[in-house]
């Protein structure tokens, strides 16, 4: 990580979309301050830009072919505890949010969001402070009064597993997305089973979706 007052802030833009990672690096660029020093498409690239660039931000999307940002936060954070990481996704479901802040990561913010209130986010990160849209923080209050969501009950590990299972992956593909063996992948399976109370994997499809972890 650089000197943030000295030479401004270094960000890595993590987004499977190119024409959404080149609107935001125009957007960046354009502040002066901020300069994107790397993209990624997927959570494994995500993670090699991470280690060969050393961004002050890495800025990634929730939702990616195969390992999703959960499992990318996941693995930055292991390699540096200070790395400073800022959601930026379509998702506004509370149990992802949670997720990812049980994850590492600094800030969440929607696409629907402003400019300028990614632009705000990314340095208040860079600062070493948590960062929200407001449509975050009321979804956050919101949940913080209701009685919680059966998914409350499972780890980031376990949501992220839930995740790809309920998007259609298998447990081999799951294993090799989040280099795991199959074995552990079954046993996540029949934790999520025992935890949620789901008796099928239908069940588990079906709760995924009303949790806006996936649609059926």
């Amino acid at each position: 990580m650089s000197d943030v007052a000295a030479t401004g802030v270094s960000v890595l833009l993590v987004d499977d979309h190119p024409i959404v990672r080149q609107g935001y690096r125009r957007l960046l660029e354009s502040q002066g301050d901020l300069h994107v020093v790397a993209e990624a498409d997927n959570a494994a690239d995500a993670y090699g830009a991470f280690k060969a660039h050393d961004p002050d931000v890495v800025v990634l999307d929730i939702s990616m072919p195969g390992a999703s940002g959960l499992e990318a936060i996941r693995n930055i954070r292991a390699r540096s505890p200070r790395a400073r990481i800022l959601v930026f996704t379509m998702h506004n479901e509370a149990v992802l949010v949670k997720a990812a802040f049980s994850a590492g990561a600094s800030g969440f913010v929607t696409k629907s969001s402003e400019p300028s209130v990614v632009v705000n986010a990314i340095r208040s990160v860079a600062r070493g402070e948590r960062a929200m849209s407001d449509d975050i923080a009321h979804i956050l209050a919101e949940d913080s009064l209701s009685t919680g969501s059966v998914l409350d009950q499972l780890g980031e590990r376990e949501i992220e597993i839930l995740r790809q299972f309920a998007g259609g992956a298998t447990t081999e593909e799951i294993a090799a997305h989040l280099n795991l063996s199959v074995k552990t992948v079954q046993n996540y399976h029949y934790l999520i089973k025992t935890k949620t109370g789901a008796r099928t994997d239908a069940q588990l499809v079906r709760l995924a979706a009303t949790c806006g972890l996936t649609k059926i």
